[in-house]
This record gives structure tokens, C-alpha cells and sequence, in this order.
């Protein structure tokens, strides 16, 4: 049985309010992670990056009083979607960017990515998901796939950063 969590919905003008909140789940989700990729200030600068972006839409699991982990992602800015390199020609306009879905080690195999990720993903209005999943992690990669996502390629969008697959969600074929 899939425990009960209170799912909160966050936008931009409460991301001051929830950052510190991003931040030590994430933390706590990359505990064993030495790259400095994963590093908590690094990843602060994420958090400011896409909570400032226009939609920004993020969902918080809460345990009792304790964030247990979140999903967020923005809409992509039309031609500027970076999974447009993998497809030609283009599904659709409107797509959003799943950038994080994390869930905290105390939390594991409980269904809450899955309960984040509907809650999140399926309630918005873009026809097209987007998201980018470390290749070094299948198992994530075949959970996406189970929500309907495909992969259509990979992509390494920093210098320092994993090789990713680009997933995406919503095409008429998939």
C-alpha cells in the first residue's frame, strides 16, 4: 500500500518560501555523490535558475511535517526546446521541462515519484514532457518509460555534468 503523503503546490512567487526546502532534499538524495555537479551550491543555482523561469511549477511531499521530496519543472520556451535536436520535424509547440524529481533515501520504493510526477506532470496543460535522465541510471530511465516517456537521445548539457538521455512524453507515436 502506497503510504499517504500531503502533496503542496508551489509557483514562482513562492520559491523564496521553498528553496531551502529544495535544497536539503537534494542534499540528502545525493549524500554519496562526490562530483561537484551534485554539490548542494551548484544546485542552489538550479533551483534559482528554473524557479525564476515563467511557469515555474514545483510539488512538495510532505510526511507529517517533514518534505519527503518534490518534482519541478517550467514550460520550455517555444523553439528553444532542447529535445527539438532529436526530432525533425517538431511534435508540438508547447512543452514542459521536468527539471528535478527527487525523493529523499528515507522514502525509497514507497510510489511517491510516481504520486510527484502525476501530480505534477499530468495536471499541466502541455501536450509534450521533457526531462533528462542520467544513462548511468537505468532503472530511472525504465521507470520514466513505464509513465510513457521514450528516449530519443543523449545529450551532456554542461561540461561537468553526467551523460543524460533526453525523454520525452506525449508524442503521438510513443
Amino acid at each position: 500500500m502506497t503510504p499517504a503523503y500531503a502533496l503542496r503546490r508551489y509557483g514562482h512567487t513562492e520559491a523564496a518560501e521553498i528553496r531551502q526546502i529544495l535544497i536539503d532534499v537534494h542534499t540528502d538524495a545525493f549524500a554519496t555523490e562526490t562530483d561537484e555537479f551534485h554539490d548542494p551550491e551548484r544546485f542552489a543555482w538550479f533551483v534559482d535558475h528554473w524557479s525564476g523561469l515563467p511557469g515555474f511549477d514545483c510539488v512538495i511531499a510532505y510526511d507529517g511535517d517533514e518534505p519527503a521530496g518534490y518534482a519541478y519543472g517550467a514550460p520550455a520556451v517555444h523553439e528553444r526546446e532542447w529535445w527539438r535536436d532529436y526530432l525533425s520535424p517538431a511534435a508540438s509547440d508547447e512543452t514542459f521541462n521536468l527539471s528535478e524529481l527527487m525523493v529523499r533515501p528515507k522514502w525509497p520504493a514507497t510510489g511517491l515519484s510516481e504520486q510527484l510526477h502525476a501530480e505534477l506532470v499530468c495536471r499541466r496543460p502541455e501536450p509534450l514532457a521533457a526531462l533528462l535522465v542520467d544513462v548511468s541510471h537505468p532503472r530511472v530511465q525504465a521507470l520514466y518509460e513505464t509513465w510513457g516517456y521514450r528516449k530519443i537521445g543523449e545529450r551532456q548539457p554542461f561540461a561537468d555534468s553526467p551523460l543524460y538521455a533526453v525523454m520525452l512524453r506525449g508524442l503521438p507515436d510513443a
